[in-house]
């Protein structure tokens, strides 16, 4: 088992038993030998319940989650396009799209023995717009291990209900003015692409040489990270260590602490029989001595 497979696995678990199954897992990762996998898992949050009840949706509905990701991009596209006619004929589907799965979510939360809050409820659903909005909210979604739920402020056409705002029907006039502000844009991207092109040999070299630089900074910086995200390791490794043989000192204590106790109770016991014998021995012999002084 890897990172990977051990992180999608720890997402899996039921919520109540997160932290044991992490811990259970860092340790399966450690004794396989790989120490960074081991510390990057513990450093993964628990889900809250509406993080968990998206990963669980993403999971068992991959298709539904696909298709909402699919319309987002052809959301996407309309809006560029300034397209409103298509913005409102996708509305409909982007809501019936997210109640969809906000009714599976509550099914499988059911199955799972997990009842859900009007509060995680509304979570749950902005969680789904923002994937449908946002392409990286989308990849997150889809990853199913979501630590904290989603919400996405400001797709631009639209209002805070999902609704086109600001956004008018393409007559053929505008339709064709968004043509010819696309055919200038593609001109100006073939003209940029000519003056490249006819950069003297000297300024390429020049650009060249920037780049180079650029590259092998982002090479020594990139470098120096990974040097302080080992040493890092490293640390945490070490105080890893530490605890677990303070543990064990500890437990030893502990062991001769009750290891102490009981014997001085078994000697204090002693003691006291002890104690008693001499008494009786003493009464005997005052009484021995009383009869001999009688004689």
């Amino acid at each position: 088992m890897d990172f990977e497979e051990a992180a999608d696995a720890l997402y899996a678990a039921p919520a109540a038993d997160f932290i044991a199954t992490r811990n259970e897992l860092a340790k399966q990762l450690k004794a396989d030998g790989d120490q960074l996998g081991s510390t990057r898992l513990k450093a993964l949050r628990k889900p809250t319940v509406a993080a968990w009840l998206t990963n669980l949706v993403s999971r068992e509905r991959p298709d539904e989650i696909d298709d909402l990701l699919a319309l987002g991009d052809e959301f996407r596209e309309a809006t560029a396009d300034l397209d409103g006619e298509r913005l409102r004929e996708l509305t409909p589907k982007r809501h019936q799209a997210i109640d969809t799965l906000v009714k599976a979510a509550g099914e499988l939360a059911g199955e799972h023995g997990q009842k859900i809050s009007a509060d995680v409820g509304q979570k749950l659903r902005e969680t789904l717009d923002a994937a449908l909005v946002d392409p990286a909210a989308g990849d997150a979604v889809r990853e199913a291990r979501l630590s904290s739920a989603l919400r996405h402020v400001g797709f631009g056409v639209v209002d805070e209900n999902g609704e086109p705002s600001n956004v008018t029907p393409l007559t053929d006039e505008r339709r064709q003015r968004a043509k010819d502000r696309r055919t200038k844009a593609r001109e100006v991207e073939t003209a940029t692409a000519d003056e490249d092109e006819a950069e003297s040999t000297a300024q390429r070299k020049a650009r060249e040489k920037a780049e180079r630089e650029a590259e092998e900074r982002a090479a020594a910086e990139k470098a120096e990270a990974q040097r302080e995200f080992e040493a890092a390791v490293k640390a945490a490794e070490t105080a890893e260590e530490t605890v677990e043989d303070l543990d064990a000192q500890l437990t030893d204590a502990q062991e001769a602490l009750d290891h102490a106790r009981e014997e001085v109770r078994r000697l204090t016991a002693e003691l006291d029989e002890a104690k008693k014998v001499a008494r009786e021995a003493q009464k005997q012999s005052r009484e021995a001595r009383k009869r001999y002084n009688r004689l």
